[in-house]
């Protein structure tokens, strides 16, 4: 009787009171009921009052939050900086060369790899000789070395560094594997690429991982969530291990978290023989997408790097499988931005960064980018609503091949090239039942290492998705992918391939975020 009177003075207050009610939302209060149903409470009264509201841009009691501590939905906007104290900064050094000490030592006593063999004569070489762009496989370059500057980046971000304070780290690392780590020359695109891009895909994985750990939980859901954000960011798991905390039991939330909608694509993907096709003869793969949407664009709020980000990746697997099990990565987070309401109109401005990868049957593309962006949402109903995304940014590296483009150098098949991208998503969604989507990308590159010339290329993939039953839809969803190739030395190229895909969606959607924003 005594605990229910509480709750019942609890949502009085919140009527009632129309500011900063909220001072602790997340804490367990001792002696006040186990743990466990504190927690359950704790979501509960989260989800019944700070819950987008229908037609609005953000929750409607979010005015009694202290801003300077939560989120619009009583997340934190900052881990907890006494639980997550900067440490001294020979710890992240030392722990970045023990990440380069075990690929190191990896290449040349378990993969004895001839690159592996280094010494003091071949790290005078490098320093001497100085870097080159280097010859490694396309996805060594655009996915496998952005991944290692992730562990760079969490050495330090795992141990109280924020976002722009670990990006030395990940330049560090880069630095130090590219002369001293191989045989071979340092490489001016790994120099580059590892640590920018590593740095994006980084802060991703921290706050995933930050989304799964709840250091307040005990038993087998604790567990769970301490080996899954282990997976997804290892460094991390390590650092937990050694600061004690994996086993650490706190009273209150500790870790900034954003609202998390997730989206799951399985179906049939078809890959086009021929080009210019709209439709044609193929052959059909399996394939599993996977969409993350973190954070609310159009929440009024002060922006930090990576607070709203979306990730897509995209897996196939079959006969026709081009080259890798990875069809397409690409995301988008946000550095800095400003949000704006006109009337019904909610907008969001900033500068954001942007990270493609791309293994099509017409051409491979990976690039790093930075430009601006504009995100706008309109609700037509209270259920209806209209999104759209525009960018335009500039691309200082990215690497591109075609699969017809003769190979100049006879040991890479892809050129390096700079320029500049363009970027459209809009997406009308009709409540629960449908969605209809539009995305057109743009690349306007021009190589300056490998083949002279510049090439166009052009993605657009209009997608529909229909529901079936609860959150499961049936979707379809069509790829067009053209490059258009200018050659200094050779006959000029175009190349138009189309694919089809045909998938069940599942979309779990953040209890607090609602919208349907994809």
């Amino acid at each position: 009787m005594k605990h229910s009177f509480t709750v019942i003075l609890f949502f009085l207050s919140v009527v009632l009171v129309k500011a900063q009610v909220f001072i602790t939302p997340d804490t367990i209060q001792p002696g006040n009921g186990t743990r466990e149903e504190q927690l359950r409470q704790i979501k509960e009264q989260k989800k019944q009052l700070l819950t987008d509201t229908p037609g609005a841009p953000e929750p409607t009691n979010a005015g009694m939050l202290d801003s300077t501590i939560y989120n619009k939905y009583g997340d934190l906007i900052n881990d907890d900086p006494i639980y997550n104290k900067r440490q001294p900064i020979w710890k992240p050094t030392v722990q970045v060369l023990g990440v380069n000490a075990l690929f190191m030592g990896y290449n040349r006593y378990i993969a004895k790899a001839d690159y592996g063999y280094v010494d003091f004569n071949t790290w005078k070489h490098n320093i001497k000789a100085g870097p080159e762009w280097d010859v490694d496989e396309f996805g060594i370059n655009f996915i496998g070395h952005p991944y290692q500057g992730t562990l760079y980046f969490n050495a330090a971000r795992a141990q109280g560094y924020n976002f722009w304070q670990s990006l030395p780290f990940a330049a560090f690392g880069s630095l130090t594997w590219e002369y001293l780590g191989e045989n071979t020359l340092p490489s001016y695109n790994d120099l580059i690429y590892t640590p920018l891009n590593g740095v994006a895909l980084g802060e991703i994985l921290y706050r995933i991982s930050s989304n799964l750990l709840d250091d307040r939980t005990r038993g087998t859901e604790r567990v769970i969530r301490e080996i899954s954000a282990g997976i997804i960011n290892p460094v991390r798991g390590l650092n937990r291990l050694l600061q004690g905390k994996t086993f650490q039991v706190t009273n209150k939330e500790v870790y900034e978290k954003e609202p998390l909608n997730i989206t799951l694509f399985a179906g049939l993907h078809r890959l086009n023989n021929n080009q210019d096709d709209v439709f044609g003869p193929g052959r059909n793969n399996a394939m599993l997408n996977v969409q993350l949407d973190y954070g609310n664009p159009f929440e009024t709020r002060k922006r930090k790097p990576f607070d709203f980000f979306r990730l897509r990746t995209e897996f196939s697997w079959g006969q026709d499988t081009i080259a890798s099990r990875i069809n397409n990565v690409t995301g988008y987070g946000i550095l800095f931005g400003k949000n704006r309401q006109i009337g019904k109109l909610s907008l969001l401005t900033g500068g954001f960064q942007y990270y493609d990868y791309w293994n099509t049957r017409n051409f491979e593309l990976g690039t790093l980018g930075f430009g601006a962006g504009l995100f706008t949402k309109y609700p037509l109903s209270n259920q209806i609503n209209l999104y759209t995304n525009g960018h335009l940014g500039f691309t200082p590296l990215a690497g591109n091949s075609t699969r017809s483009a003769p190979d100049e150098l006879g040991l890479r098949n892809y050129v390096f090239a700079t320029g500049f991208q363009g970027k459209i998503e809009s997406t009308l969604s009709l409540g629960k039942y449908a969605t209809a989507a539009f995305v057109y990308y743009h690349y306007w590159l021009n190589n300056f290492e490998g083949l002279a010339g510049n090439n166009s290329i052009g993605i657009v993939r209009p997608r529909v998705t229909l529901r079936l039953f609860k959150n499961v839809s049936l979707g379809y969803e069509h790829f067009g992918y053209s490059t258009n190739r200018t050659l200094r030395d050779f006959p000029d190229q175009r190349s138009v391939i189309t694919e089809q895909k045909i998938f069940l969606q599942f979309f779990h959607e953040d209890r607090q975020r609602r919208g349907r924003y994809q």
